[in-house]
């Protein structure tokens, strides 16, 4: 085929009397038309048969791993092989070496760039194969591949260069060690994200679907991504905070995940109590008392532990007794262990903070068993709204500054 559309042709038309001009730009138009019809239907063949027929098999097969490869086109891009190949393999029938080697050049780097393009395709398809298996949550590669990507990515741009200037690409690699330091800060970020990558995997101290906190970076919400430069996170109103992966390792964050995973959910939140409501039970406040189911059997343990420690006669401020604040607490205490959403196994304590000019701070600090955002917040509430309404029953107040009808009250 070569020598009919080559040298033959060529002779064919000086001896039919066309001078040897006009002979070499025939028979390099006729075999220009000839190549692309050839490169044209093997184009169709690739696409509409090929391509077709490798679609219904895998469409057909049960493993995952092919419908991922077919949904990223990896099979057609490497169809596009087929005509460039063959315009490349058929440059030398053009009997012109400037023309000749133009279309030989230009077939050559379109291959490249084809080898480039069907390089990232297969290594975006490796990644989602990747992500379907159960270490992917843990282990994301994501980073990997995009360092694996700049390298063919250089290794393709060097070869261009090679083709277009006519030099070795081994010399252009040594050339290139002179611009080390101008490529050390231009991917500067690229080669402190890969650094932190590896600590971040190896560390285990995020992954993708944790829920971690960065209020230096207004970042409060779920990692739906993590790259080689950057950490998505999907903050609870739903816009989406780019973080640089290096900031990861450089700065503090929080990760969510062994709340996530402990089973419940922390509670820590205090009242204050107005200190000059505090003060010992009397007698009917004892007998009020002794009625609250929940406190029943403590009201009677500890009324016959003091009976039996105070002495007769001895005057009252020598004598054991008990507090409304401490009945108070104590009630909290058997509250939460008798509410089905409070976790029995996790920390649990109410506890008085230290005293200030705002009141007798009393801290509940518990664990819920919900950790839905939503239901988290619903029983914190009922908690709270319950604890409110029955501190009058304790002959005890919140404290709150005055507001205005405080100080309308005073002026009337």
């Amino acid at each position: 085929m070569k020598e009919l559309l080559g040298v033959q042709l060529k002779n064919w038309l000086i001896n039919e009397g066309i001078t040897e001009y006009w002979a070499v730009i025939l028979q390099s138009a006729i075999a220009a038309v000839v190549v692309i019809l050839i490169a044209w239907l093997s184009d169709f063949i690739a696409k509409k048969i090929l391509i077709a027929f490798i679609t219904r098999v895998v469409r057909k097969t049960k493993t995952h791993w092919d419908d991922i490869l077919l949904e990223r086109k990896v099979f057609n891009k490497i169809s596009h092989f087929a005509p460039a190949l063959i315009i490349y393999s058929s440059a030398s029938l053009i009997d012109h070496p400037s023309w000749s080697n133009f279309i030989e050049n230009g077939a050559y780097v379109y291959m490249v760039v084809l080898a480039i393009m069907l390089l990232d395709t297969f290594l975006n398809a490796s990644n989602d194969i990747y992500n379907t298996m159960p270490v992917s949550k843990t282990r994301p590669i994501k980073g990997y591949i995009q360092i694996v990507k700049i390298f063919f990515y250089a290794l393709g741009i060097i070869a261009i260069i090679a083709v277009l200037f006519d030099k070795n690409p081994l010399t252009i690699i040594a050339g290139m060690g002179a611009f080390a330091a101008v490529i050390l800060l231009i991917f500067k970020d690229t080669i402190l994200g890969f650094v932190a990558s590896i600590q971040l995997s190896a560390n285990k101290m995020v992954n993708i679907g944790d829920w971690i906190s960065m209020p230096s970076k207004g970042a409060d919400g779920t990692v739906i991504d993590i790259s080689l430069n950057t950490v998505k996170v999907q903050n609870w109103d739903k816009t989406i905070s780019t973080i640089p992966t290096y900031a990861l390792v450089s700065e503090s964050f929080n990760n969510w995940k062994g709340m996530e995973e402990s089973g419940g959910r922390r509670i820590k939140r205090h009242l204050n109590i107005d200190v000059k409501s505090i003060h010992f039970l009397s007698e009917e406040d004892i007998n009020k008392f002794e009625k609250i189911h929940l406190i029943q059997d403590y009201m009677k343990e500890k009324m016959e532990e003091i009976r039996s420690a105070n002495p007769e006669g001895e005057i009252p401020v020598n004598q054991r007794r008990l507090t409304n604040v401490g009945t108070f607490r104590k009630y909290i205490e058997a509250y939460l262990q008798s509410h089905p959403k409070i976790h029995k196994n996790m920390t649990f304590l109410v506890r008085q903070l230290q005293p200030s000019e705002k009141g007798l701070p009393i801290e509940i600090y518990v664990f819920s068993n919900d950790q839905a955002w939503a239901n988290y917040e619903a029983i914190q509430a009922d908690i709270f709204d319950h604890i409110f309404a029955i501190v009058p029953e304790f002959n005890l107040k919140v404290f709150q500054n005055p507001t205005g009808d405080d100080f309308q009250k005073l002026m009337n």
